[in-house]
C-alpha cells in the first residue's frame, strides 16, 4: 500500500476534524485572558478601544479582540526630581521632590498622554515654583507641610484627564546656593550673640532688682523692729504711769530708792575694787528705802 493509499484511507476523512479541532483549541486560547491582580488589560478592536479588563478570567472575540496594552495599577514613585525656584524675597532655592501615584483608568493614560512621568515631573517642577515664589525664604522650611499639600492638590487637580491619582508629594529637601547659607549662617551667629547680650543684660537687671529687694527687706524688718520697741518702751512708761496713779508717788520713789540700792551693791560688789564710790545722797537713798519698806503694809 502506498502513502498516497494510507493517506486517503486514515488521514483523508479525519483532516477536516483535526482542522476544526485545531482551530477551537486556537479560539480558546485567544478568546480566554486571564488577567493579574495587579494590572488591568486595554482591548482593541480593528484598532478602536473595545474593553478594559480587570482582574480574573475574562473572554474576547477571537481574532477581532486584541490585548493592546497591559498597564500595572501598583502604586509608582517617580525619580526624585530637582528645580530652582526664586522666592519672593528673590532667593534662589533648589527644591528636590518626589511623586507617588497610580493609574485607576488605563483607558485615558494610553490615549491620552504618551508620557505619564515626564508629563508629571514637568507639572510639579511648574506647581512648586508657582507655590515657593508666594513664600519668604524663612517660610519655606516652616511651612513645608502646607507646600506639599498645595503640590498634591493641584497636580492631582491637572492630571485628573489622564486617568492617574495622585497618592503622595514629597518635598525631600530645599538648598540654598553657597553665598546665601553663608549670609544665613552670620545671620544666625548674629542673633545668637544678640540674645546672649539680652540675657547677661537681663541677669544683671535681675540680680540689681533682688538686692533691692532684700536692701528694702532689711530696711523693713529693722524699722519693724524699732517700731515694736518704741511700743515695748511706751507700753512700759504707761505701766509706770498706771501705777503711779493707782499707788501714788511714794510707790515710784520707793522703786527709784530699790534701784540706786542695787547699783551701789553691784558696783562695791566686782572684783579688784578697793574703793567704793558713795554719792552724796547714798544714805538718804538707804534710809528712804527702808522707811518706805516699813510703812509698806
Amino acid at each position: 500500500m502506498t502513502i498516497e493509499q494510507i493517506f486517503a484511507e486514515f488521514i483523508g476523512p479525519n483532516l477536516v476534524l483535526l482542522f476544526l479541532a485545531g482551530f477551537i483549541v486556537v479560539c480558546i486560547l485567544t478568546g480566554v485572558r486571564i488577567v493579574p491582580q495587579s494590572e488591568k488589560y486595554v482591548v482593541e478592536r480593528l484598532g478602536r478601544l473595545r474593553a478594559v479588563l480587570g482582574p480574573g478570567i475574562n473572554f474576547i472575540v477571537p481574532f477581532l479582540d486584541r490585548v493592546r496594552h497591559r498597564v500595572s495599577i501598583l502604586e509608582r514613585q517617580l525619580p526624585a526630581m530637582t528645580q530652582d525656584a526664586i522666592t519672593s524675597d528673590n532667593v534662589l532655592v533648589q527644591v528636590e521632590t518626589s511623586v507617588f501615584y497610580r493609574i485607576i483608568e488605563p483607558e485615558k493614560t494610553v490615549y491620552r498622554i504618551r508620557d505619564v512621568d515626564a508629563a508629571i515631573s514637568t507639572t510639579v517642577a511648574g506647581i512648586v515654583r508657582s507655590e515657593i515664589g508666594r513664600m519668604e525664604l524663612d517660610h519655606v522650611q516652616a511651612n513645608r507641610s502646607r507646600l506639599i499639600e498645595a503640590v498634591r492638590e493641584q497636580v492631582a487637580q491637572q492630571v485628573d484627564d489622564w486617568g492617574i491619582e495622585v497618592t503622595r508629594a514629597e518635598i525631600l529637601d530645599v538648598n540654598l546656593d553657597a553665598a546665601t547659607r553663608s549670609a544665613m549662617l552670620q545671620q544666625l551667629n548674629a542673633e545668637r550673640a544678640r540674645r546672649a547680650q539680652v540675657t547677661e543684660a537681663e541677669g544683671a537687671k535681675r540680680s540689681v532688682e533682688l538686692k533691692a529687694d532684700g536692701d528694702l527687706y532689711a530696711a523693713e524688718q529693722e524699722a519693724k523692729a524699732r517700731r515694736i520697741a518704741a511700743e515695748a518702751e511706751a507700753y512700759a512708761t504707761q505701766v509706770v504711769a498706771v501705777a503711779i496713779a493707782e499707788n501714788g508717788l511714794e510707790a515710784a520713789q520707793y522703786q527709784v530708792a530699790l534701784k540706786q540700792v542695787e547699783a551701789l551693791t553691784a558696783l562695791g560688789g566686782g572684783e579688784g575694787n578697793q574703793t567704793i564710790v558713795v554719792p552724796a545722797n547714798a544714805l538718804e537713798a538707804f534710809s528712804n528705802a527702808f522707811s518706805m519698806l516699813k510703812g509698806k503694809p
